[in-house]
Parts: structure tokens; sequence; C-alpha cells
């Protein structure tokens, strides 16, 4: 695979996967940076607006707290929690607004059993034993003269990363689509600031994209580098 004496070629792949994510992640800093500037006619907080679409669904369960950071926000299934970064919580913009959307739309996921919500929270727990211990194993496996079987089961383990990526991706589209219809229904937000919480989370979705993209990437070069290899 190599272009010249010394290069590894698949590190294409990581190069590759690495631009996609800072570029989805550009895009989305510089498009909340710009319907941030944007107040929303309503004037309601994101924490304002997460209360009223959580009561306009019937969820009463869910708390709503501020979390430190910026785009930090996210729904915690087992506490049934909604979390709002700094950018969120108290702005009055169309960007912290749509965000805030966006989380409820998880916890109406939760509150309605949608399946690969519950199937990417089941997946956590050995997600996070496969991240752990994956590159370990591979590197053990290369250590002991290219012993396959490590190197093939830290594959195995890695892969589950990609597949945890993949069920992300429904779950964040849907609760962007939820957080549209809310936003327009409870009355968030008039038609046209609809249209920019749509570009605000389109833009967000993309970091999901990206991050799959670079994943499977990656998977691909581990395949390239050991997949075809054999036990002497």
């Amino acid at each position: 695979m190599p272009f010249f004496y010394g290069f590894d070629a698949t590190y294409l792949l990581v190069i590759v996967g690495a631009v996609i994510c800072m570029a989805a992640s550009a895009k989305l800093k510089a498009t909340y940076a710009k319907y941030a500037k944007i107040r929303a006619v309503s004037g309601i907080t994101g924490a304002e607006a997460a209360e009223k679409i959580l009561r306009y669904s019937g969820i009463y369960d869910v708390s709503i707290e501020h979390v430190s950071g910026d785009l930090t926000d996210h729904y915690d299934p087992s506490n049934k929690v909604l979390r709002l970064s700094d950018t969120t919580y108290g702005a009055r913009s169309v960007a912290a607004v749509s965000v805030a959307a966006h989380e409820c739309g998880h916890a109406v996921q939760h509150a309605q059993n949608y399946v690969p919500l519950n199937l990417r929270k089941s997946m956590v727990p050995i997600v996070n034993i496969g991240s752990t211990i994956s590159w370990p194993m591979i590197i053990l496996g290369i250590f002991l003269g290219y012993n396959t079987t490590l190197i093939h089961l830290g594959i195995i383990l890695f892969s589950l990363a990609v597949l945890f990526q993949l069920v992300t991706l429904p779950v964040e589209f849907n609760a962007s689509s939820r957080a549209l219809v809310l936003l327009k229904d409870t009355g968030i937000l008039h038609m046209d600031e609809v249209k920019s919480a749509r570009t605000v989370l389109t833009a967000a979705a993309l970091t999901y994209v990206a991050g799959a993209a670079s994943t499977i990437l990656q998977l691909l070069r581990l395949v390239i580098l050991f997949g075809g290899r054999n036990d002497d």
C-alpha cells in the first residue's frame, strides 16, 4: 500500500476522516454563531422553551438543568434530565431555542419508547468496553507476532463503535424532526424562524454523519491492514 518507502497509504483514510469531522464542526460553529445573534420573536430562553415543549408533550418527570460549556447540551435518559449548556439555557436566540427543542425531541422519544433510542441506550455499556480495550488488544496482538485472534477480536470490538454511530444517526435525525414540529405547534418560533431552526439542526446533524464516516474509515483501515493476515 505504500506510495514510497516508510509511508503507510492507509493513513489517508484517517486524514480524510479527520478533515470531514473538522469541516462539519466548523460548519456547525459558524451556523450556530450566525443564529445565536438572532433573537427569537417569542423572547423566551432555551430553558423556557424546553419546559414549554415538555409540558406540551405531556412530559412532567423530566427535569431541566444548566450544564457548563458550549454546545454540551444532552438528554440523559437514565436520570430523565435534560441538560442545557451556557449557550442554550439562558439564551433567547433562535439557535438556543432550536437546540433546546432538539434535546426535548430525545425526551419525547424516551417517553414514547422510540426503538432506536432504546437500542442505543442498551449498547452504551458494551460499546464503552469495546472502545477501551479494542486498540490495546490490537497492539498486543501485533507485539505477539501478529496474533490474528487478538487482532481480529480487537477489530470486532472496534466495529461496535461503528454500529453505535450508525444507530445514533436515526435517533438524532428523528429528534430534530420532532423538534421542528414542536417549535411550530407550540408557537415558540414563527414559520420563518422554523426555517432558520432547520438550518441549525441540519448543521448539527452533519456532525454525527461526519463522526460515523470517520469511524467507518478507521475500521476500513484496520480491515485493510490486518483483515487478510493469517497465523503462521
